[in-house]
């Protein structure tokens, strides 16, 4: 190891971690994404409900709140710092934290806007695969974790290139207001599509 903290050869270098101290963590590689800080570090994130972007987006147009679809209790919504083309939110209207919080009809509802957003995507953009999921608490990544909310992201085969790795730069082929009309066009169909 040198001065400086590199390990390696003349073609692989890899920095020292001093926290892994030799234990599990030793075995794994780090990327490190430093302009996702600002979005971390969460400058004007939400301290309650009354300034929580996911109370404050139902009250706005659907074009300007990038909504895609609305219903009874769950809305879906395009995410602002989407991972991929087409990455939809499912989000409750009630202000609440936890999954458990939910009543049965919502549960029944955030399900049928799931089914409905993959029907959806994959009719507009041909999305061969999806990450579905929810981060409950802070702690499990949530970035605003007193509004419960599930993800949607639509995957591709080779959809993480060099773009992103390598280049830093993530390639989204539509702004999210076309991708919201095009979506938004499309739910009715796939919502109403439940032998699928």
């Amino acid at each position: 190891m040198s001065e400086d903290g590199w390990v390696g050869d003349e073609t692989t270098y890899r920095v020292a971690v001093p926290s892994d101290d030799g234990g599990p963590a030793t075995v794994f590689e780090h990327l490190w994404t430093p302009y996702r800080m600002a979005y971390i570090r969460g400058e004007g994130k939400p301290t309650g409900a009354h300034d929580c972007p996911f109370c404050v987006i139902p009250t706005m147009s659907d074009e300007q709140g990038l909504i895609v679809a609305r219903g009874t209790t769950v809305f879906a919504v395009l995410n602002l710092y989407p991972y991929n083309a087409g990455h939809l939110m499912l989000v409750p209207y009630r202000h609440v934290p936890d999954y458990t919080d939910l009543t049965p009809a919502e549960v029944a509802e955030l399900g049928a806007f799931t089914q409905a957003a993959m029907r959806t995507v994959r009719a507009v953009s041909g999305a061969h695969g999806f990450n579905i999921g929810m981060n409950q608490g802070s702690v499990a990544g949530a970035g605003i974790a007193d509004h419960l909310h599930q993800h949607a992201v639509p995957r591709w085969g080779g959809d993480t290139n060099f773009m992103p790795v390598i280049g830093l730069t993530r390639v989204l082929p539509q702004v999210l207001r076309e991708t919201r009309k095009l979506l938004a066009e499309a739910w009715p169909e796939a919502a109403d599509d439940r032998e699928a």
